[in-house]
């Protein structure tokens, strides 16, 4: 389906505003050609507290592993790290529908195995719905969690959990066989039923082109501004995560150098006994 110019004149209006209750999957599927979807990752509770009055979901990606862990890439993220993450976003959120990665391995053997593992992260961490990695070969998987009641995101293109097959993270589409197989992969996860896909590092004009041929709802990181919506890792626009920065990142804070000076200045006046003060004790005046 193509975001043709009449979706763009009549847009359909946010579902998040005002409503008083949690964002939905339907309410994301709806937002197809609309006002863009807006997104970011969160992985604990006061992150997700602050979070939840801008977006329309929170993920809680398995970036939680590098971001949060040290970890060199989101392959030990595991199934309990997911769980125990998620319940705490769910739990300091009230508007924003909550997705849960799916850890690498814990759904790539078979549907039955993908089902049992996502109906655990579904029912103990309470999340809305769940976001696997892969094309074609995964496609049978979503059509078989869907039927049952699981609503499933997809993720195509730059796949941080095949980074090792990848070789790399890079950005991907550049050569017609690759932008084929990119392309073959979005369409197929989204006939197997996903309500959205996630459209990561790849070039602009592939993006916008997968946008406008499918019906379902994307959401671009390193991809294009004419995805259906956007996603980034918090700390990554926040400031907070240095390690490296990728090209899609804007920085719309720098909260890691003001941590740096606020940590310096609290060490700074307890060195100098300064803090704390009289008005931070008991029993003084």
């Amino acid at each position: 389906m193509s975001t043709n110019s009449t979706l763009k004149i009549f847009p359909k209006p946010s579902s998040k505003k005002n409503s008083g209750r949690r964002v939905t999957v339907p309410d994301i599927t709806n937002r197809k050609g609309g006002e863009p979807v807006v997104s970011l990752t969160a992985y604990t509770a006061p992150m997700a507290k602050i979070l939840d009055p801008h977006c329309d979901f929170l993920l809680v990606g398995d970036s939680l592993g590098m971001v949060l862990y040290g970890l060199e890439s989101t392959l030990g993220v595991t199934l309990d790290m997911a769980i125990n993450h998620g319940a705490a976003v769910v739990r300091g959120s009230t508007q924003a529908c909550v997705i849960v990665d799916m850890p690498f391995g814990t759904y790539q053997e078979s549907p039955e195995q993908a089902y049992r593992n996502c109906a655990k992260v579904m029912i103990e961490a309470g999340c809305s719905a769940v976001k696997i990695e892969g094309g074609t070969e995964m496609a049978e998987t979503v059509q078989f969690l869907v039927e049952r009641g699981i609503p499933v995101m997809g993720h195509v293109g730059l796949k941080p959990q095949s980074v090792n097959v990848a070789g790399g993270y890079r950005a991907h589409g550049r050569n017609q066989d690759e932008a084929a197989k990119v392309k073959k992969d979005a369409h197929a996860i989204a006939d197997a039923g996903a309500f959205s896909i996630v459209i990561e590092g790849v070039v602009e004009h592939l993006a916008a082109e997968i946008t406008r041929d499918i019906s379902t709802v994307t959401i671009g990181i390193g991809a294009s501004a004419a995805c259906d919506g956007q996603i980034l890792v918090t700390e990554d626009a926040m400031g907070m995560f240095t390690d490296f920065t990728p090209k899609f990142v804007k920085r719309f804070a720098e909260i890691g150098d003001q941590m740096d000076k606020a940590a310096a200045d609290y060490a700074k006046e307890v060195k100098a006994r300064i803090f704390p003060a009289d008005e931070h004790c008991y029993g003084k005046k």
